[in-house]
Order: C-alpha cells, then structure tokens, then sequence
C-alpha cells in the first residue's frame, strides 16, 4: 500500500464536502449508528462522517471509527477528533472488528492505493451488516485552470507520466462497482462529486506553502520515482527543471496578487448493500 504524510492528504483534501454533500446522500447517513471509515488517514472524511451521522434522530448520534495503518497519521486525526469518533490502527483488508460490527462501511480515495482494492471491499462487506461505500477519485480526469500559462500543460504532462508509472490503478472512479459485484454487494450505485480546489486573493498560508514547492520543485519530486519509471532519469530532470520556472512564476503572481488557479477533481461515491 502506498503512504502518505499529514501534509499531503491536508493539501490534497482541504475543503472537501464544504460545498456540499449532496453525493454522500446514498450512504443514508441520518440513520446509520456506528459507521467505519477505513483508510482514515488524518481523518477528514471520518469527522464529516461523525457530523452526518445522526444515528437515527435519537438525539445521541452515531458512533464513528477510523481506521488507517499509519499511526503517525491516526495521531494527527486524534488531535481534532471528538468524543463520538474513536480510532483504531488496522490493515484495510484485515479489519479489527468483527462481522456485521457496523452499519456502515466507508473509504475514501483508499483503493486507488491498493494492490488489491477487490480485496478491501471484501473485508470492509465483512465488517458491515448493511451498507459499504467508496469515495474514489478518477485521476485520469483530472482539470487544472491556471493564470500561470505553463501551469496547466505542466501539470496535463506530470499527471499523465504519474498515471502510466504508478503500481496501482489510481484512476479508478466509478469503475469500483466493479469489486462491489465481485464482492457480492448489490443495488450498487455510483453519484459524482467534483472536488473544486481553488487557489485566489487573499491567499492562505497553504497556497503559499504550495507555490513554494512548486517553485523547489518538492512537489513534483513527491512522485518522482512514478515519473522516471514513465519516462527516464533525464526526461524528469527536465521536467522538474521547467516545474521549478513555472513555480518562480506563481510565485511573482502570488507577490503581484495576481495568480488564480482551480483543480477539478472527480470523485465517484459507489455505494452498494450487503445481500
């Protein structure tokens, strides 16, 4: 399984289901008692999991857990957890619950990082008596709109490199029914939801981390070793060369309070009930 630092998933998931929770309707939060968000990770989804869940209008609320093999990450997610959210460290497809434990089993951009996804919603239908869910970006589909010209074709040229040399099917979207069928699950549905990450005047303290990295070039070195296996040792040290100038760019933009940017990302909510 692949990892990821607090910062990371900060970045990349800052802001999600702000907008709206519309996609989220088929998991029927309001009558769910005790749900599981498998993958954790710092916790994001697991505390608007934790918001939703009223467990069943008694006034009470449901009971969340979050569950991640990384302790370093699980430590994070205490830090802003409440006392309805509990958090286990546990291997995806080797839960530390019983079966039927709970009525709702999540994850959330979890199986793109699998070896074998099919083989986490076997467990995650294991542990739950009614409902399992998946949120999973498509990162092939992936949109950048920039003011920053050489933005928007760096970016369409890294994410395509990344998604020819990483291991895992990171661009799985919708295509999870596929390993809920597999599973056994069934009345399975999928609704999009479209994760706007928007970059403008005032900026926050994260966009200029952001253009920081941009600008050393940290950020395309995250995925470095996907990208030379794509490509070749020179053609990421080109890459990152012009990487590093376009960073420079946005950050006189961002000096000038001149810089705009918008990443659209899909997610897919695949939702699916245990027969």
């Amino acid at each position: 399984m692949r990892r990821f630092s607090a910062e990371y998933l900060e970045h990349t998931r800052r802001g999600m289901w702000a907008d709206g929770r519309d996609a989220l309707a088929d998991l029927r939060l309001s009558s769910r008692e005790r749900v599981l968000d498998v993958g954790c990770g710092t916790g994001e989804l697991t505390r608007v999991l934790a918001a939703e869940a009223t467990g069943g209008g008694d006034g009470v609320g449901a009971t969340v857990i979050g569950v991640d093999a990384d302790r370093d990450l699980l430590s994070v997610a205490r830090e802003e957890s409440d006392d309805r959210i509990e958090y286990l460290a546990g291997d995806a497809t080797r839960l530390p619950t019983g079966d039927d434990a709970v009525d709702l089993a999540v994850c959330q951009a979890l199986l793109i990082n699998l070896p074998d996804p099919a083989a986490a919603v076997r467990e995650l239908a294991r542990a739950s008596s009614a409902l399992v869910a998946a949120v999973e970006p498509d990162n092939a589909d992936v949109r950048v709109a920039s003011t920053v010209d050489a933005e928007e074709r760096l970016e369409r040229e890294a994410r395509e490199a990344y998604l020819r040399g990483v291991d895992t099917d990171v661009a799985l979207g919708d295509r999870v029914r596929e390993a809920f069928d597999e599973a056994g699950l069934v009345d399975v549905r999928t609704r999009r939801y479209v994760h706007e990450k928007r970059t403008e005047p005032p900026y926050a303290e994260p966009a200029l981390r952001s253009a920081a990295r941009k600008a050393s070039g940290a950020g395309l070195a995250d995925n470095r070793d996907e990208l030379v296996a794509a490509t070749s040792e020179t053609a990421y040290d080109d890459l990152r060369g012009r990487w590093r100038e376009m960073g420079r760019e946005v950050v006189d933009a961002i000096r000038d309070e001149a810089y705009e940017r918008v990443e659209y990302v899909p997610f897919d909510v695949t939702v699916g009930r245990v027969s």
